[in-house]
């Protein structure tokens, strides 16, 4: 019969064993096979325990494992932060909205500025893919519909802030505006010398006798008046035409505008000549398509003729009228002429 004693050895693993014979204790060797078995042994059964912890942890009692909880609760956070941002968004895009409705209807309107077009105004981003880099990261489109989202809002903001930087621009004119606006009759009105035969409307053709629309007001008075600039600009054509508006004048005012001035009987004028308000264009006259001697006169905004009627004052007095005239005259006169022939002009009179 043998008895087997381990005790511990700081140094090395030691197995004793009882001699029957001289019952003594004598030292036994452990083989290498057995000292590298039982800490194998030992990894392997732990190895199985834990696999078989986490399977009832996972699978039987349904439980998440930490790890997964802890990226779950990560993504809850940022889910919540982008639905935050995206709110904001929407709070900057209605006010952004609201500016570019402002900017469209009033601002660029009053200066006689064309609207943006929304093409240009809610541009993306085309041509290459930018937003490679977040499909891999982003399997529910949160993420790349927000960057998109952004970048729109950010173009759509620099759009409007060039818009403004025009308008303001603009403003800074706003006393060559006052002056370039259509405001006076372009006759003077004397009512002993024109009555207004055809207003802007729809009336019956007199040539053709079918309903069409007249896009300007008639003055019909006798050949050879003089035909006034209804504001500052420049003249963009003078030109005739024998079945239309015969001979006839348009003037770019600026801001949007735009006047015409048809059936002269003389044009005083040229195209690119700058012009004042007050200055003569031509004489009235029968010429183009016309069923008798008058003026026909449009008042153009962006393209479209709108009512003449809404720009001027026939209440002003033929000598207030013929004092806005002289003026103009006069300080045309004082412009072009050189200042020896001013103080020659003045000795004259």
């Amino acid at each position: 019969m043998k008895f087997c004693l381990y005790l511990p050895d700081m140094s090395i693993d030691k197995k004793y064993v009882i001699n029957q014979r001289t019952l003594l204790y004598e030292v036994k060797k452990r083989s290498r096979a057995s000292r590298l078995f039982k800490p194998m042994a030992f990894f392997a059964v732990s190895l199985v325990m834990a696999v078989a912890y986490f399977w009832i942890y996972a699978s039987v009692l349904g439980l998440e494992l930490p790890k997964t909880a802890l990226l779950k609760k990560k993504n809850a956070e940022w889910c919540s932060k982008m639905e935050v941002l995206n709110r904001q968004l929407d709070g900057y895009e209605e006010a952004l909205a609201a500016l570019q409705m402002r900017d469209d209807d009033i601002y660029r309107s009053i200066f006689g500025m064309n609207e943006i077009p929304a093409e240009v105004r809610n541009a993306g981003f085309g041509g290459v893919n930018r937003y490679a880099h977040l499909d891999g990261a982003d399997p529910d489109g949160l993420l790349k519909s927000t960057a998109i989202r952004l970048d729109v809002l950010t173009k759509r903001t620099c759009v409007q802030s060039r818009s403004f930087d025009e308008v303001a621009l603009l403003s800074k004119r706003a006393g060559d505006m006052a002056s370039c606006i259509p405001a006076i009759p372009p006759v003077n009105p004397d009512p002993a010398k024109f009555r207004l035969s055809s207003s802007f409307g729809y009336r019956k053709d007199p040539i053709h006798g079918r309903t069409t629309m007249h896009r300007g007001v008639d003055f019909a008075m006798k050949p050879g008046n003089p035909v006034y600039a209804t504001g500052d600009g420049v003249v963009e054509s003078v030109k005739f035409e024998f079945f239309g508006y015969g001979n006839q004048v348009v003037i770019d005012h600026g801001f949007g505008y735009k006047t015409r001035y048809a059936h002269l009987k003389a044009v005083g004028v040229v195209e690119g000549m700058k012009i004042k308000r007050g200055e003569c264009v031509g004489q009235s006259g029968n010429s183009g398509k016309s069923s008798g001697p008058h003026l026909h006169y449009e008042v153009i905004y962006k393209g479209n003729q709108i009512n003449p009627a809404n720009y001027y004052d026939l209440s002003i007095t033929p000598e207030e009228y013929a004092t806005m005239v002289q003026n103009t005259a006069d300080a045309s006169k004082n412009i072009t002429l050189h200042p020896s022939h001013q103080r020659r002009e003045r000795k004259r009179s």
